[in-house]
């Protein structure tokens, strides 16, 4: 079974990594004499006068080690492919704020070099009460909503909603963000996969396999193929 939050289905939040992996992701960090760097270099033209943290060097050998750590890690994770239904993830970086940083209000860019972005994630990299402040914010039409996660818990929310990151008060702190290109485009349409998804693979949990769910899911990647590019 699934064990994860969702609000109102436009983000979700789960367990990503474990301790041995926040470890291993550390010990790339400091066993290639890490490049951190000003994150205004890969923000747009508007976002970049409201961004104020570090960045990993993108083509620094711990960069790349990390990524492809990551891009497995999200893959392999059953309940992100349903939300997600990733095509291509991308983009992936590590960032890190200390006191007096922040990341002011912002929208992420349609199409990167990299790929389109459909979604935005960050993954927490260290404990919530190491530091202080450092809250992601993401907006809604109407509604606002802050995100702390516990360390290895990941965030995914869509790429077309404002967004920023509080001020760091005290501490330091660490996150990997990145985007996803979805086989599906739209909030709506990756919903009713998702519930479908989710729904008959809990039939299977409880009740076993049968004729009638066999139907389920036929009609399930069927839709994916209608609804997917």
């Amino acid at each position: 079974m699934y064990h994860f939050y969702l609000y109102k289905m436009n983000y979700l939040t789960c367990p990503l990594l474990l301790n041995k992996d926040i470890k291993k992701l550390k010990e790339t960090l400091a066993s290639h004499n890490s490049e951190w760097e000003d994150g205004k270099r890969t923000a747009g033209s508007l976002a970049s006068k409201v961004k104020n943290n570090l960045q990993l060097n993108r083509n620094s050998i711990s960069s790349k080690k990390i990524a492809g750590f990551i891009v497995e890690k999200l893959l392999s994770n059953t309940l992100i492919k349903s939300f997600a239904l990733p095509k291509k993830i991308h983009g992936i970086m590590l960032t890190k704020s200390s006191k007096g940083m922040k990341y002011g209000r912002h929208i992420d860019n349609a199409y990167m070099s990299s790929g389109r972005a459909d979604l935005s994630f960050s993954i927490f990299l260290n404990e919530k009460n190491s530091y202080e402040g450092g809250e992601l914010i993401v907006e809604n039409i109407n509604t606002e909503n802050k995100f702390k996660l516990n360390e290895g818990e990941i965030i995914i929310y869509p790429s077309t909603y404002l967004h920023s990151v509080e001020e760091i008060t005290n501490g330091e702190r660490l996150v990997c963000v990145g985007w996803i290109e979805s086989y599906v485009k739209s909030i709506e349409e990756r919903e009713y996969l998702f519930d479908i998804d989710a729904g008959a693979r809990g039939i299977l949990a409880k009740y076993g396999r049968s004729d009638e769910l066999d139907l389920v899911f036929k009609s399930y990647s069927n839709l994916l193929r209608v609804l997917g590019d």
